[in-house]
């Protein structure tokens, strides 16, 4: 399709890309939404939110090359999470296209920056970015004509759900919909957003007052009464419907306290799921009603065991593995249950048995690892912790380990340096511009939360003082006054 494109005149390349139209785009788009639509990631939020603001800034960039007049344009800098599926014979591919196909949970990262100035060329980059096919573009129709009669058909190829406010409100996921409105308009500077937008942030602030208060309240009386180490929740939900499942655990307490002595001593996670996690933190699925939530309590000596046994197979492996430890590291995958965290220990324990690495005692003490269900190979993550498939030649395992040994504890003490700088720079943010607090979304990386907090301290802001800041993305006002921010704001 390149090289029969390559070959045409000048003068036709550019008439079919003029022509090709914003519906010929969706169309073609087709299997690229398919593989990283947010609504496909609903276990992984990190992922969700980073291809939502991808995928709106793609939007917004697609429009903007379609305006008439314009004849510059901005790149994007875009980072997808396309999912991975798998054929029936083994073989991994990108995206679901036939009945002999089956949906696999991995997914993998893909960045590239965009420089197109026509809708064609900028479909075209984007699929070669993610490996995708492209040869359904040859039965695209590219003339104004057809593009018209198909204008239907084209916009009914991408629906996405669309849902009543209030489910946002409850489930604390962003309304696509506010994030494409607002990214149809230009940018702000961070001092134009806040001279907009600073009194509504600080009416709803103080309206939530009162439910901040309550909800401290009631967290405390409840970590007292069950003695819980610590409450905590799974989504950045709103006071409101957090101070709702508190005051849900707080009239079980009242009407079966019998069921909730067991509790003592754990964390509590307000979650999309019951159970345990693999770090040993009891979940309450925010859906479950209260029987579900006493049987769970019922069970948790079973758990407790099930997470000694899990410890115990941690143990076996680091001392087969050179006294490296396998940990889990919340916030950069999904949820993990303590049975699938167990279940995946146990069977990369017994791959290990009968081929045993010949590595010595303590070579490798100090790093860590982290285990997955695909079949990719061995990897060093930027973080400076390995990612080990389950199903890897274990054989190989002593000479991946040797090589990038060096390299792991370097990425680790950098990560450790910049964890630490970040923890500094926050606190001096939060003092120099007198914030109430402040915060980041997950999907901000310490390389840029540090200079972004250096930017703010800069700046210094008088607008800013008594707010509560979260740095994300995009810039937002949410429902209890927080204030968003993206951690590239201009200034």
């Amino acid at each position: 399709f390149f090289r029969s494109l390559c070959s045409l005149p000048v003068t036709t390349q550019i008439f079919q890309r003029r022509a090709f139209s914003g519906a010929d785009a969706i169309n073609a788009l087709r299997p690229f939404y398919f593989a990283v639509h947010p609504d496909f990631f609903g276990q992984h939020p990190r992922e969700r939110e980073v291809n939502e603001n991808s995928l709106k800034r793609l939007n917004g960039y697609l429009e903007n090359i379609q305006k008439p007049g314009v004849r510059t344009h901005k790149p994007a800098k875009l980072t997808f999470y396309v999912r991975e599926t798998v054929k029936k014979d083994g073989q991994n591919e990108s995206l679901v296209s036939d009945k002999n196909e089956l949906p696999n949970p991995g997914f993998r990262s893909v960045s590239f920056t965009l420089h197109s100035r026509d809708v064609l060329s900028t479909v075209i980059d984007v699929l070669r970015s993610c490996s995708l096919s492209m040869e359904h573009l040859q039965s695209i129709k590219s003339n104004t004509e057809l593009a018209k009669a198909f204008q239907g058909a084209g916009d009914s190829l991408y629906r996405p759900i669309k849902w009543d406010k209030t489910y946002y409100t409850f489930t604390g996921f962003r309304d696509p919909e506010q994030e494409l409105e607002q990214a149809k308009h230009v940018e702000p500077t961070l001092s134009s957003w806040l001279r907009n937008n600073k009194a509504e942030a600080a009416k709803k602030q103080k309206d939530s007052l009162p439910r901040r208060e309550d909800l401290k309240r009631l967290k405390d009386a409840l970590c007292q009464k069950l003695h819980l180490t610590d409450i905590r929740w799974q989504r950045s939900w709103g006071v409101s419907h957090r101070r709702c499942q508190l005051q849900s655990l707080s009239r079980l307490s009242q009407q079966s306290p019998e069921s909730l002595h067991n509790l003592q001593g754990y964390i509590l996670v307000f979650s999309d799921q019951s159970g345990m996690n693999a770090c040993g933190h009891v979940m309450l699925g925010t859906m479950d009603v209260h029987h579900q939530w006493s049987k769970l309590f019922e069970t948790l000596p079973s758990y407790q065991a099930l997470l000694q046994q899990t410890e115990w197979l941690k143990e076996r492996i680091s001392l087969l593995l050179g006294g490296i430890q396998v940990v889990h590291i919340e916030g950069l995958g999904p949820i993990l249950s303590l049975e699938d965290h167990y279940s995946t220990l146990n069977a990369f324990h017994k791959r290990l048995l009968p081929q045993r690495p010949a590595l010595h005692p303590r070579s490798l003490q100090g790093l860590t690892m982290t285990l997955e269900n695909d079949s990719s190979s061995p990897r060093l993550h930027e973080l400076g912790h390995f990612i080990i498939p389950v199903n890897c030649d274990t054989s190989k395992l002593q000479a991946f380990f040797k090589s990038n040994a060096q390299e792991a504890r370097s990425r680790t003490r950098s990560r450790e340096q910049l964890e630490a700088e970040e923890v500094a720079v926050m606190l001096h943010c939060l003092g120099q511009l007198s914030l109430l607090s402040l915060r980041k979304e997950p999907s901000i990386t310490s390389r840029q939360m540090i200079p972004c907090c250096q930017r703010l301290i800069e700046e210094r802001s008088p607008a800013m003082q008594g707010l509560r800041l979260c740095i994300s993305h995009f810039y937002s006002v949410m429902q209890d006054g927080d204030l968003c921010i993206p951690w590239d704001w201009k200034g």
